[in-house]
């Protein structure tokens, strides 16, 4: 029996129209722009429009992905949706993607890890495409974060923006792909990024409401910690399980969540700054998009070509840890 792997034959982004600055947030919050750029990174960030959802953003960037892969969506085996705000909490996002997209009965699942639901997602599908099941599927990362944090609150709305990215994952017998891995999970840290509220735990409330416990919070110390802790033990489990060194790696793409911790990681690796790839200024936290995004941005801008290989790391609520080795396509003969 032939053995497959996951070629990456399409890409596709969206980030809504609408931009925030810092500067707009001085005039409604307690903070600078200096303020925010020198702790994050984080110059400005795209907010979806009131007419926008989470599965309107990520048929856009599907569409874009199906386009450069000339692939209709009819063909698709399977789609994976990566996301932590769905348009509701059910039905499944996954299922409303599907239809928009005239995907007709084709298996979809949403992968609930928030930052790093993308490469959940991705090693998920290379899985499908090793054991042969499946030949073509759709991978999104998507995220409409702004409706879910306290604009009040300057320790999060500063943080976060909207955004969605997708591949397209296509089965070939060249070696390409997901080649080495890393998934984590620490559940004992779980407070630490929560909506409190709103789940079965504490259903929404007229007391829910009024304390505004059904917004993102999060404990900025502590996320830090855990995210500059995991960053290089989780690269070094992928790349040894691709059987590869840093020296192979031509690119890092790491969740954009805050660039202190980047540059934290950068410094504990030993690697330069200069072979990361960073958008977090005009993005902000895009969460589960926040790779995908930063992908596809720079394939488009011919930046990262397509048979580098890449390593793509991402850390957030859970506690949770992905780490991938990715080769896109096939390196020519």
């Amino acid at each position: 029996m032939p053995k497959f792997y996951g070629k990456i034959t399409g890409w596709g982004a969206y980030a809504p129209p609408r931009i925030i600055t810092n500067h707009e947030l001085e005039a409604t919050l307690d903070t600078s722009h200096e303020w925010i750029v020198q702790r994050t990174g984080i110059h400005q960030r795209h907010v979806a429009g009131p007419d926008e959802t989470t599965s309107t953003m990520a048929v856009k960037a599907s569409w874009s992905a199906l386009a450069k892969a000339n692939l209709p969506a009819t063909d698709l085996d399977l789609i994976l949706i990566a996301t932590s705000s769905p348009d509701y909490f059910t039905p499944p996002v996954s299922s409303m993607v599907q239809a928009a997209l005239g995907a007709h009965n084709t298996p979809a699942m949403t992968i609930v890890t928030g930052c790093t639901g993308f490469v959940y997602a991705l090693v998920t599908a290379e899985q499908f495409i090793a054991t042969g099941a499946y030949r073509n599927i759709l991978v999104v990362g998507v995220e409409l974060l702004s409706r879910f944090v306290n604009w009040e609150d300057r320790s999060t709305s500063v943080l976060f923006g909207d955004a969605a990215g997708a591949v397209v994952v296509q089965a070939t017998e060249q070696v390409c792909g997901v080649q080495g891995y890393q998934l984590g999970s620490d559940g004992s840290g779980y407070q630490h990024i929560i909506m409190p509220s709103g789940g079965s735990a504490r259903p929404f409330g007229a007391d829910v409401l009024h304390e505004g416990s059904h917004y993102l919070q999060m404990n900025g110390r502590e996320v830090f910690k855990f995210a500059t802790r995991i960053f290089a033990p989780a690269s070094a489990k992928a790349l040894a399980m691709a059987g590869k060194t840093m020296a192979d790696i031509d690119w890092i793409i790491p969740h954009q969540a805050n660039l202190r911790i980047i540059q934290a990681a950068a410094k504990d690796m030993g690697t330069p700054m200069e072979r990361f790839i960073v958008n977090i200024e005009r993005y902000a936290n895009t969460s589960a998009a926040s790779i995908p995004l930063a992908l596809a941005e720079n394939l488009d801008n011919g930046r990262i070509q397509p048979t580098d290989t890449l390593l793509l790391v991402s850390f957030g609520a859970g506690m949770t840890w992905a780490a991938a080795v990715v080769q896109l396509q096939p390196k020519a003969s």
